[in-house]
């Protein structure tokens, strides 16, 4: 197992469909990459920053996104994320996200996330 540390990095990319965009998801009217699939990019990259660095048992959970989406994407053009871990407080965890697609960065975030045991959330989530 890694050790869980600030400089922790992860990517995660994809190539921008149909589904992807504003307008199929409901967050605007136009055909470019949207708000909510970038924010699930960024995401992503802080999980596969975490890969192989928790005990087995636990994983993280989002509980809060600062995001600026600051340029537009076409279809068919390829995104990428790249999360760096910057704090650990504990339980917290705190990084630092850039986006950037084939010509240009897009994105940037500040991200929080929470280490949990799976089967004590699960279970929590299925009591309520």
């Amino acid at each position: 197992m890694n050790k869980l540390a600030p400089g922790l990095i992860g990517e995660n990319e994809k190539i921008v469909t149909v589904e992807d965009t504003a307008a199929h998801l409901g967050s605007g009217l136009v055909p470019v990459f949207g708000t909510p699939t970038l924010v699930g990019l960024m995401e992503g990259a802080a999980v596969q920053s975490l890969e192989g660095c928790l005990p087995p048992g636990q994983t993280s959970v989002g509980v809060h996104i600062d995001v600026r989406h600051l340029a537009a994407t076409p279809v068919g053009m390829r995104v990428r994320a790249r999360a760096e871990l910057v704090e650990v407080e504990g339980r917290r965890l705190a990084f630092r996200i850039e986006a950037w697609d084939e010509a240009e960065r897009i994105g940037e975030a500040n991200h929080e996330r929470f280490i949990v045991d799976v089967e004590r959330f699960v279970a929590k989530t299925k009591s309520q």
